[in-house]
Protein backbone atom coordinates (compact mmCIF):
# COMPACT_ATOMS: atom_id res chain seq x y z
CA UNK A 1 0.00 0.00 0.00
CA UNK A 2 1.66 3.78 -1.15
CA UNK A 3 1.74 6.60 1.44
CA UNK A 4 -0.84 8.22 -0.47
CA UNK A 5 -3.44 5.34 -0.26
CA UNK A 6 -2.48 5.30 3.59
CA UNK A 7 -3.04 8.58 3.97
CA UNK A 8 -6.61 8.49 1.88
CA UNK A 9 -7.36 5.64 4.14
CA UNK A 10 -6.86 7.38 7.21
CA UNK A 11 -8.35 10.48 6.63
CA UNK A 12 -11.80 8.41 5.19
CA UNK A 13 -11.90 6.45 8.34
CA UNK A 14 -11.48 9.62 10.22
CA UNK A 15 -14.50 11.58 8.74
CA UNK A 16 -16.50 8.29 9.06
CA UNK A 17 -15.52 8.27 13.12
CA UNK A 18 -16.32 11.77 13.47
CA UNK A 19 -19.35 11.62 11.76
CA UNK A 20 -20.67 8.59 14.03
CA UNK A 21 -19.37 10.45 17.28
CA UNK A 22 -21.69 13.62 16.36
CA UNK A 23 -24.46 10.64 15.90
CA UNK A 24 -23.77 9.23 19.37
CA UNK A 25 -23.85 12.73 20.74
CA UNK A 26 -27.11 13.63 19.07
CA UNK A 27 -26.43 15.24 16.35
CA UNK A 28 -28.26 13.17 13.88
CA UNK A 29 -27.63 15.66 10.69
CA UNK A 30 -24.01 15.08 11.31
CA UNK A 31 -24.53 12.04 8.23
CA UNK A 32 -26.64 14.49 5.70
CA UNK A 33 -24.10 16.99 6.23
CA UNK A 34 -21.35 14.49 5.18
CA UNK A 35 -22.60 13.65 1.73
CA UNK A 36 -22.28 14.60 -1.29
CA UNK A 37 -25.13 15.91 -3.88
CA UNK A 38 -24.38 13.10 -5.65
CA UNK A 39 -25.03 10.36 -3.43
CA UNK A 40 -26.54 7.04 -2.88
CA UNK A 41 -28.08 4.69 -0.51
CA UNK A 42 -28.21 1.39 -1.47
CA UNK A 43 -30.59 -1.32 0.90
CA UNK A 44 -29.96 -4.62 -1.21
CA UNK A 45 -31.72 -7.33 -1.61
CA UNK A 46 -35.21 -8.89 -2.13
CA UNK A 47 -37.70 -6.88 0.65
CA UNK A 48 -40.00 -4.10 1.06
CA UNK A 49 -37.22 -0.95 1.44
CA UNK A 50 -35.02 -2.77 -1.08
CA UNK A 51 -34.10 0.22 -3.53
CA UNK A 52 -30.91 2.32 -4.69
CA UNK A 53 -31.40 5.80 -3.02
CA UNK A 54 -30.11 8.90 -4.33
CA UNK A 55 -29.38 11.51 -5.25
CA UNK A 56 -29.15 13.17 -1.64
CA UNK A 57 -31.95 15.29 -1.31
CA UNK A 58 -33.97 11.47 -2.55
CA UNK A 59 -32.06 10.33 0.19
CA UNK A 60 -32.97 12.56 2.58
CA UNK A 61 -36.71 13.31 1.46
CA UNK A 62 -37.64 9.72 0.39
CA UNK A 63 -35.77 7.56 3.19
CA UNK A 64 -33.98 9.03 5.75
CA UNK A 65 -37.02 12.15 6.76
CA UNK A 66 -39.70 9.05 6.23
CA UNK A 67 -37.74 6.69 8.31
CA UNK A 68 -37.07 9.12 11.41
CA UNK A 69 -40.20 10.19 11.20
CA UNK A 70 -41.61 6.52 12.90
CA UNK A 71 -40.36 7.00 15.93
CA UNK A 72 -41.12 8.78 18.99
CA UNK A 73 -37.89 9.30 20.31
CA UNK A 74 -34.67 10.28 19.61
CA UNK A 75 -33.23 7.60 17.57
CA UNK A 76 -29.46 6.50 18.78
CA UNK A 77 -26.93 5.83 16.23
CA UNK A 78 -23.44 4.00 17.43
CA UNK A 79 -20.50 2.51 15.75
CA UNK A 80 -18.60 -0.45 17.42
CA UNK A 81 -16.30 -1.12 14.66
CA UNK A 82 -14.82 0.86 11.69
CA UNK A 83 -12.46 -0.49 9.46
CA UNK A 84 -11.18 1.51 6.48
CA UNK A 85 -9.34 0.68 3.03
CA UNK A 86 -8.96 3.13 0.62
CA UNK A 87 -12.23 5.04 -0.29
CA UNK A 88 -14.27 2.22 1.31
CA UNK A 89 -15.05 2.57 5.46
CA UNK A 90 -17.24 -0.66 6.35
CA UNK A 91 -18.74 0.41 9.79
CA UNK A 92 -20.47 -2.28 12.01
CA UNK A 93 -23.26 0.00 14.36
CA UNK A 94 -26.06 -0.54 16.68
CA UNK A 95 -29.46 1.63 16.58
CA UNK A 96 -31.84 2.16 19.39
CA UNK A 97 -35.03 3.62 19.41
CA UNK A 98 -38.93 3.22 20.03
CA UNK A 99 -41.32 3.21 17.32
CA UNK A 100 -44.46 5.99 17.48
CA UNK A 101 -46.35 2.53 17.46
CA UNK A 102 -44.05 1.82 20.85
CA UNK A 103 -41.97 -1.12 19.42
CA UNK A 104 -38.57 -1.47 20.67
CA UNK A 105 -36.07 -0.99 17.57
CA UNK A 106 -33.00 -2.23 18.29
CA UNK A 107 -30.99 -2.40 14.74
CA UNK A 108 -27.77 -4.04 13.88
CA UNK A 109 -25.63 -2.64 10.98
CA UNK A 110 -22.99 -3.32 8.50
CA UNK A 111 -23.11 -0.13 6.21
CA UNK A 112 -20.17 0.05 3.64
CA UNK A 113 -19.18 3.75 2.98
CA UNK A 114 -17.55 5.07 -0.31
CA UNK A 115 -15.70 8.78 -0.28
CA UNK A 116 -14.64 10.85 -2.75
CA UNK A 117 -13.21 14.57 -1.90
CA UNK A 118 -14.12 13.86 1.94
CA UNK A 119 -17.53 13.36 1.28
CA UNK A 120 -20.09 10.56 1.07
CA UNK A 121 -20.71 9.18 -2.22
CA UNK A 122 -22.39 5.95 -1.50
CA UNK A 123 -23.92 4.31 1.20
CA UNK A 124 -24.64 0.26 0.99
CA UNK A 125 -26.60 -0.61 3.87
CA UNK A 126 -26.80 -4.38 5.46
CA UNK A 127 -29.67 -4.69 8.35
CA UNK A 128 -32.27 -6.62 10.32
CA UNK A 129 -34.55 -6.99 7.84
CA UNK A 130 -36.99 -9.06 9.56
CA UNK A 131 -37.06 -6.33 12.47
CA UNK A 132 -37.43 -3.50 9.48
CA UNK A 133 -40.51 -5.46 8.24
CA UNK A 134 -41.89 -6.24 11.39
CA UNK A 135 -42.21 -3.04 13.45
CA UNK A 136 -42.18 -0.15 10.23
CA UNK A 137 -44.16 1.02 7.95
CA UNK A 138 -42.52 0.80 4.22
CA UNK A 139 -41.25 3.71 2.55
CA UNK A 140 -42.24 3.33 -0.74
CA UNK A 141 -39.26 4.52 -3.08
CA UNK A 142 -39.86 7.55 -5.46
Amino acid sequence: MSVESTDVTTENKEIVEKIFDQMAAGNVSALSAAMADDCRWILPGNWSWSHNWGPKETVLNGLLRPLMAQFNNQYRFEADLILADGDRVVVQARGYGLTKGNEPYHQTYCLIFQLRDGQLVEVVEHCDTALVERVLEPIAPT
